[in-house]
């Protein structure tokens, strides 16, 4: 049966990219392609989301690719990863991202050249990968990019554990077997960061959701203790925003440990939540799990001209901010629905062909 809960919690966090990274044009504590007036209230929200938001996502990707494995051969697994997520990444690089970077040239360099004669500065100009300042960078696809990786790097574990006579057993993993569990991302972000994003620490999110959290026993137990769950999350998350905010570099062990752990007891609240209270299909629903992966790929470059235009048009925060995220997310959906009716483009950005209108009805019928 299908766990819709899992890609509405997956929508959920496409859904949230909006606020989140229009917020980053307000940030205290770094660049952005465009920068507006340093807001330390919209910086919380932003540092209160950080432990859990992206290691969700790679977790939830963990728990997908165990079920994928159960229903698709590793040769049909590893063409869908590359159908997925390569060849979206590479003409992602190509046709999305460079219009963000070109907008930051403009704001942060005064940049005045056409749009094309970018394309030299994006692929040439040395940077820290962000292309905050202009220059290359995957900018959101970055995800993409390491989901790619370590989808192949895991794949050797997980069907070497799937061909095993003896599994983990999910009854066994009670909460206080459970809880520990964060600190392989603890020591997984000690393997070398690239962009200030350690490849270890997600891949041992991504093994979490494929070893600890797809096991039924376990989701079962997450929903019944949820509340708890909830109440302790937002306890250690508390904690790291006041240990990061206050004595961040001080004490930056105990800021790490307090990231992941709040990062950690996060999923499990919120796999609990969703198991509960986010287990149905809609029409929404449905289409939103259809659009989140190509909206994700769209959705920042759209935010950064966005907020480029609305920041020269007014002054008022309280105006720019809900304006930045009603046309970056109008835009993002508009591209979408273009993009899904070409088969060209379909491949293109790893979006798959709409099934017939009665199939479509039949396949939801037996789920």
């Amino acid at each position: 049966m299908r766990k819709y809960y899992i890609d509405n919690l997956r929508t959920l966090c496409i859904l949230l990219l909006f606020p989140y990274h229009t917020f980053m044009v307000y940030n205290t504590f770094e660049s952005f392609y465009v920068h507006g007036p340093k807001i330390q209230p919209l910086s919380d929200f932003v540092y209160i989301c950080w432990p859990f938001f992206m290691p969700l996502m790679f977790a939830l990707a963990g728990i997908s690719s165990r079920y994928a494995l159960q229903r698709r051969s590793a040769r049909e697994y590893v063409k869908e990863r590359f159908l997925r997520l390569f060849i979206p990444l590479v003409f992602g690089i190509l046709l999305v991202i460079p219009a963000q970077t070109y907008f930051a040239e403009r704001f942060h360099n005064g940049y005045t050249g056409g749009y094309f004669e970018h394309y030299v500065l994006f692929f040439t100009k040395a940077t820290d990968l962000t292309g905050y300042n202009g220059g290359f960078t995957p900018a959101q696809l970055w995800f993409i990019l390491y989901l790619f990786i370590i989808s192949l790097l895991a794949l050797p574990v997980m069907l070497w554990y799937n061909k095993r006579d003896k599994v983990m057993n999910g009854s066994s993993l009670t909460l206080p077997k459970l809880l520990p569990l964060f600190v392989f991302p603890l020591l997984g972000a000690l393997i070398p960061i690239v962009d200030g994003r350690s490849i270890g620490e997600y891949f041992a999110w991504f093994m979490l959701g494929y070893f600890a959290l797809s096991p039924e026993e376990v989701l079962q137990r997450l929903e019944k203790y949820r509340w708890p769950l909830t109440a302790f999350a937002a306890i250690l998350l508390a904690g790291f925003y006041y240990s990061y905010i206050l004595n961040g570099r001080e004490y930056w062990f105990l800021v790490d440990i307090l990231q992941r752990a709040a990062g950690w007891v996060s999923i499990l609240a919120f796999l609990g939540l969703g198991r509960r209270y986010l287990n149905f299909t809609s029409k929404a629903a449905t289409y939103f799990a259809g659009a989140s992966f190509p909206v994700y790929i769209f959705h920042q470059t759209w935010l950064v001209i966005a907020a480029y235009y609305t920041l020269q048009l007014t002054d008022i925060v309280a105006l720019q901010i809900p304006t930045i995220i009603a046309v970056s997310f109008t835009l993002s959906i508009l591209t979408y629905e273009l993009t899904k009716r070409l088969s060209v483009t379909r491949f293109m950005f790893g979006i798959k062909k709409p099934a017939p209108q009665k199939e479509a009805a039949c396949n939801s019928g037996k789920k």
